[in-house]
């Protein structure tokens, strides 16, 4: 299979997972204490869900 075959394939998954982690990370930037630290899973998350995006760009095809 064709490295864009599976990026396009695993899309989904990783939108999915990037949702989760983000919601879980905005869940926690409520609190005062841990602001910072829901921040930082909340750019992570997104980051897991626009991988196969930024792959597509980075890879040029």
């Amino acid at each position: 299979m064709a490295t864009q075959e599976l990026l396009e394939m695993s899309l989904f998954a990783f939108n999915l997972v990037g949702l989760v982690v983000c919601l879980v990370g905005l869940s926690l930037a409520r609190r005062r204490q841990r602001r910072a630290l829901g921040y930082t899973i909340a750019v992570l998350g997104f980051l897991i869900a626009a991988t196969p995006m930024l792959a597509q760009l980075v890879g040029g095809r």
